[in-house]
């Protein structure tokens, strides 16, 4: 029986690093380089320079220490002009709230997800948000609520935001998927090419100055890319005209605490363009 449970212990472990390594790289197996060391002279002295640099005693901030926020080679754009989109040709594209847009929208059934949902989840928040963040779909919390990000990840979420000078009422929450995926797997292409022409019209109507993705899935899936997290973190990306951000998912961080710190460099990066990209609106205004 000892040797039973050893073996449940191991398989736990490695389906926990597993999953761990999926939200950081996605489904690409990793592999160890057996191409030959080449680095040089110089190149070891800069390693040991970021070595004794990462060494040095970090700031605190709510989810952990991190360092200062150092400039990103990505350029902040200068200016915010959401790009033009084709919307179906459908009535809610005329919805003038979203409040209309909601109740024009919640009985979708364009996708096998209206079958097994419980709830339609929307959106929370702010109509007039100048941040939007976006994650990937409900999971169970949201499905039996109806609320985007509640339960442990939404408060999780709530006191990242706060760590960065946010209310939850001041900024809009949503989703890619309005519906949950049976067992949170992940969206499929087709449900997401069903549902994010809904995302599109609630950006349009609330007029965000940055979007803040939570976690690998909402980046990739608006960004249109296979990067992984790692790929997508610390850049100023732009989805249709607007700068959007990614980091990790409150759902991740619960799972590894360890993230929170790199998490917590995120958000303040984000807070950081945010600011500029407000100083930016009032000197053009």
């Amino acid at each position: 029986m000892n040797v039973k449970r050893e073996i449940i212990d191991v398989l736990n472990a490695a389906e926990q690093f597993f999953k761990q390594q999926r939200e950081l790289y996605g489904d690409e197996l990793l592999l160890a380089d057996s191409t030959p060391e080449t680095t040089s002279t110089q190149g070891r002295k800069d390693t040991l320079q970021q070595t004794q640099q990462t060494a040095e005693p970090q700031n605190t901030g709510l989810l952990g220490s991190s360092p200062p926020i150092s400039p990103q080679n990505t350029p902040i754009p200068t200016g915010f002009t959401m790009r033009a989109i084709q919307l179906p040709l459908e009535p809610w594209v005329d919805a003038p709230t979203l409040t209309t847009l909601h109740s024009m929208i919640r009985n979708c059934t364009k996708c096998a997800l209206a079958s097994t949902r419980k709830n339609f989840v929307f959106g929370v928040g702010n109509p007039h948000a100048e941040v939007v963040v976006v994650g990937e779909a409900p999971g169970a919390d949201e499905d039996e609520q109806g609320e985007p990000f509640v339960g442990k990840a939404g408060q999780l979420l709530n006191k990242i935001l706060e760590a960065i000078q946010f209310r939850r009422e001041e900024v809009f929450i949503c989703n890619v998927l309005k519906c949950r995926p049976p067992n949170n797997r992940d969206p499929l292409p087709e449900e997401i090419a069903h549902c994010e022409p809904y995302l599109w019209k609630q950006l349009e109507l609330v007029q965000p100055k940055a979007i803040l993705c939570a976690g690998r899935i909402a980046g990739q899936a608006l960004l249109k890319t296979n990067a992984t997290l790692t790929q997508l973190r610390g850049k100023i990306h732009s989805y249709r005209g607007i700068p959007l951000m990614v980091s990790y998912h409150p759902a991740a961080l619960l799972r590894n605490p360890g993230w929170k710190r790199p998490c917590w460099e995120d958000v303040q990066q984000f807070r950081k363009l945010y600011d500029e990209l407000k100083a930016q609106g009032q000197h053009n205004a």
